[in-house]
């Protein structure tokens, strides 16, 4: 999708007013904590070990050292002049020591502006067929997740002071569409407005805590079963597609399409474009007006201004010679043939008109049925 001048026009008044990026931390002054082994086999691809545990249980979960602020830690870096669109992923974490010296954005990611390749994420990992089995890690290109699964939340009395706590939290990454709520059961889904917003949300908010001593589990959240829910997204994901295809198309060739469409439908189409239906002509209501085409004599007049012109202003490289006195021929051979051919009578049911004396062949039936 092609951004829009004035957001673009926005981002950039934004940017001026961000000043050089801050260091977040200091080099080594996060501890490096290795992930306990809790498997048989490491896999590299997935940053976990196999055949043990699952890598989410509670006992592995380590609160994060670190947290981003976006009012304090957003600003410029060499990406803003080298024109990398992806972010940083420990700046995300609130943990990078490079600040305006980093090779990646430290802001939020940009809804209006497309990534160079659909099949990463934000921070230019690449995306994979299939979820992983804890619906952690990077995620699937197969389809758009917004929403976030947010578990082993220390509820606070009514629900809706806990969505309250819940919104304050995330809504720092981006903007929210909605938030549910399972009271009782410790669990959240927060669902994004852009896809691009959850994937920084999943990053910033790992590992961290809300207003209680909690430590958060956040994974992308699996499809929801809810048919209306479904049909509501499978639309918006047509309507995304469509204004993508309008915002690349040139609108002289769509007004161009709709002409030629509706000259072979034989409708009328006004000045802007519109097709005509009011019965205006004489005709009933609803009625579309058809274009006639010019009859006989529109065409030889047509015929004889054109050769006129042609022979006044003698364009060179157009047309030859030979075609200009082949139009003259055609014309001469026009009107000789209506000044010999006689009116011909109705043709009776089932019978074709005769051929004219250009030489043709009749094909009409003999018979009368």
């Amino acid at each position: 999708m092609l951004p829009d001048p004035e957001t673009t026009q926005a981002v950039a008044k934004r940017q001026k007013k961000l000043k050089p990026a801050r260091k977040q931390v200091k080099p080594g002054e996060v501890e490096k904590k290795e992930a306990p082994q809790t498997g048989k086999e490491y896999n590299i691809w997935y940053n976990k070990w196999a055949g043990g545990d699952r890598e989410d249980s509670y006992s592995n979960k380590v609160k994060s050292q670190t947290r981003c602020n976006i009012k304090k830690d957003a600003g410029l870096t060499r990406a803003n002049l080298t024109g990398i669109k992806y972010c940083c992923l420990f700046f995300a974490r609130g943990c990078c020591p490079y600040g305006w010296e980093c090779e990646y954005l430290h802001t939020l990611p940009d809804p209006e502006t497309a990534l160079p390749d659909s099949s990463k994420d934000c921070f230019a990992r690449d995306k994979f067929a299939d979820y992983r089995d804890d619906m952690g890690g990077v995620g699937t290109f197969t389809r758009e997740n917004r929403t976030l699964y947010i578990g082993r939340i220390k509820e606070t009395g009514v629900g809706a002071e806990t969505e309250e706590v819940v919104r304050r939290h995330f809504r720092e990454w981006g903007t929210i569409e909605k938030i549910r709520v399972l009271q009782y059961r410790s669990v959240a889904f927060v669902t994004y407005k852009y896809e691009m917003s959850a994937q920084f949300a999943k990053e910033a908010m790992a590992c961290q805590s809300l207003d209680n001593d909690e430590i958060l589990n956040v994974r992308w959240a699996t499809e929801d079963p809810n048919p209306e829910t479904k049909v509501s997204e499978k639309r918006r994901l047509e309507e995304i597609g469509q204004e993508a295809v309008r915002a690349r198309m040139d609108p002289r060739i769509v007004d161009a399409v709709r002409a030629v469409r509706a000259l072979e439908d034989g409708d009328k189409l006004d000045s802007s474009g519109n097709l005509i239906e009011d019965g205006s002509d004489g005709e009933p209501d609803g009625k579309r007006r058809r274009i006639e085409g010019p009859s006989e004599e529109e065409q030889e007049r047509l015929l004889e201004e054109s050769l006129h012109e042609l022979e006044e202003t003698k364009p060179k490289g157009l047309l030859s010679a030979d075609t200009l006195e082949g139009l003259k021929y055609f014309s001469e051979i026009r009107k000789q043939h209506k000044a010999a051919s006689p009116p011909q009578p109705p043709s009776r049911a089932g019978l074709k008109p005769a051929a004219s004396g250009l030489g043709l062949l009749d094909y009409g039936s003999d018979e009368d049925s």
